[in-house]
């Protein structure tokens, strides 16, 4: 998508609020437009919808991908303006968004919709089951 066929929000529309959701793992990006309570879902897809490597499907490229898409079909049903919500596994595991993460970021912005805010939604155990591996490790 070209620069100048992103046109910025005009004071007089109506701003019709949704929220990204960037699941950004290093084996997968996800995006999902919903609705400002999350509960109807707008669009959804995800980085191995479009490429046909599975080592590709965390790539900056297919978020990149995924993101437009996705945004193209929430502004077509009057999303304006969005918040991003990005996540990564958590948990016991990686608290670190994967690779595609800022490649959709770039590409929401540059979709044309309004950004209001960017937040960190990455689970974090009180307290959770030992992390596998053993004792001493993952030996390589």
């Amino acid at each position: 998508m070209s620069a100048e066929t992103a046109q910025p929000l005009r004071r007089d529309e109506k701003t019709v609020w949704g929220v990204v959701h960037i699941y950004s793992s290093y084996n997968n990006v996800v995006v999902h437009v919903t609705d400002i309570t999350g509960s109807e879902t707008y669009a959804r897809a995800s980085g191995g919808m479009f490429v046909t490597g599975g080592r590709m499907e965390a790539s900056p490229y297919a978020a990149m991908r995924a993101a437009s898409f996705a945004m193209e079909i929430a502004k077509s049903k009057g999303i304006n303006a969005v918040h991003i919500r990005v996540r990564a596994p958590g948990g016991v595991k990686s608290k670190t968004p994967g690779p595609g993460t800022q490649a959709a970021i770039r590409a929401i912005a540059r979709s044309g919709v309004m950004i209001g805010r960017i937040e960190d939604i990455t689970p974090t155990p009180h307290d959770s089951v030992r992390k596998k591996g053993g004792r001493r490790g993952r030996r390589v």
